[in-house]
């Protein structure tokens, strides 16, 4: 079964894949990267309908190729990654944090978002149910640090942003690149800690095979 993965940042493949290894290693992956689409957010500061339309166009070249299900990797890009599964319904199309967040609800009604891509602090809010309150956190220069290829310092600044969720019912890390962070995230609040790779890896493979 070939599941595509698309990603904006590229740092997301590593952890979505080795989550692949541990919960459904028999899925045969394909990777789309364009790195372009998280830098023109940050130019532009909003989705706009031709980000919308490159969206469209990466979802129906992976549909295109035999892929059976498809898993965005990109937190900051909700409304494009929808329109997307509407456009290749009834193929399951994921955004990278709708299984995180149906699991980080269980633990309370506060949750704290931990991000190191400031349009994830803009875009992703919307996505949590009504009645949930979202308290978001950006872990200023960590995104730089690992662009930089300089994981460590990422994940100190990670660390150090962190404290400011303590008073959280949960924490839901907001890239698939913070999940190397979680342990140091997880001692630095006291806290619940939820990734989003795992997660979206078991839904898609329920949703693909009961």
């Amino acid at each position: 079964m070939r599941i595509a993965l698309v990603h904006a940042l590229r740092h997301s493949p590593p952890p979505i894949e080795a989550a692949f290894r541990e919960a459904w290693p028999e899925a045969v992956l394909m990777n789309l990267l364009d790195d372009s689409l998280s830098a023109d957010l940050s130019r532009d500061g909003r989705l706009t309908e031709a980000m919308t339309q490159r969206f469209l166009t990466l979802a129906r070249y992976a549909a295109g190729t035999g892929a059976e299900g498809i898993l965005f990797s990109c937190s900051a890009f909700g409304p494009c990654i929808e329109a997307c599964a509407r456009d290749l319904a009834p193929i399951p199309v994921l955004k990278p944090n709708e299984a995180a967040i149906e699991e980080v609800v269980g633990h309370g009604k506060r949750i704290g978002l931990l991000a190191t891509f400031a349009g994830t602090i803009a875009s992703m809010p919307s996505e949590f149910p009504p009645g949930v309150e979202v308290v978001p956190c950006l872990a200023e220069g960590a995104m730089a640090a690992l662009d930089a290829g300089d994981a460590e310092r990422h994940d100190r600044l990670v660390e150090q942003a962190a404290p400011a969720l303590r008073d959280c019912d949960a924490i839901l890390l907001g890239q698939f690149s913070l999940a190397r962070a979680a342990p140091m995230v997880a001692r630095a609040t006291g806290r619940p800690v939820v990734t989003t790779p795992g997660s979206a890896v078991r839904k898609l493979r329920r949703l693909l095979q009961g």
